[in-house]
């Protein structure tokens, strides 16, 4: 999917009170710790494959983006975009923990995230989905002005 354009107009109120989102660099260990809580059942594992050089290398990069959604001050959903500061930026990873999804907090989280990453002012920004996503995350994403731009089947050794 992707949008190429900003999300279109007003940006979405925070869904619950003691919500915050900021732009954050987190350790490797943080990192890992929100990115099974968020992605384990999703069944996300590249961050996994990297060793803690390379992934601490991506995640002080440049050109990353690690937008965290924190309710009461602790983790519990994360936005991260690779390609900050070209043409096209990929978003990567988007979810939220298991006991905190079905308030909101996920579109609110991916509008604010992307409205912080359109004042870079890219050309596209793009994202994959496959069938371990959120049954809801195709209509969010469509929502905030994604659209289909291929459909591809792979099939991946179990």
């Amino acid at each position: 999917m992707e949008q190429v354009a900003p999300p279109h107009g007003p940006a979405l109120s925070p869904p619950v009170a003691a919500v915050r989102i900021e732009k954050e660099v987190l350790d490797v260990q943080d990192y890992l710790q929100l990115y099974r809580s968020v992605g384990e059942h999703l069944q996300w594992d590249e961050r996994l494959r990297m060793s803690r050089d390379q992934l601490a290398a991506f995640l002080n990069s440049c050109c990353t983006a690690l937008y965290i959604l924190r309710l009461e001050g602790q983790p519990v959903g994360l936005c991260e975009f690779d390609g900050i500061g070209a043409r096209e930026v990929e978003l990567k990873h988007f979810g939220l923990i298991p006991d905190v999804q079905g308030r909101g907090l996920g579109p609110y989280l991916l509008d604010r995230a992307l409205r912080e990453i359109w004042k870079g002012q890219p050309d596209r920004v793009w994202l994959h989905t496959d069938t371990s996503d959120h049954p809801k995350a195709k209509s969010v994403y469509a929502r905030i002005g994604f659209k289909s731009y291929a459909d591809i089947w792979e099939d991946f050794p179990d």
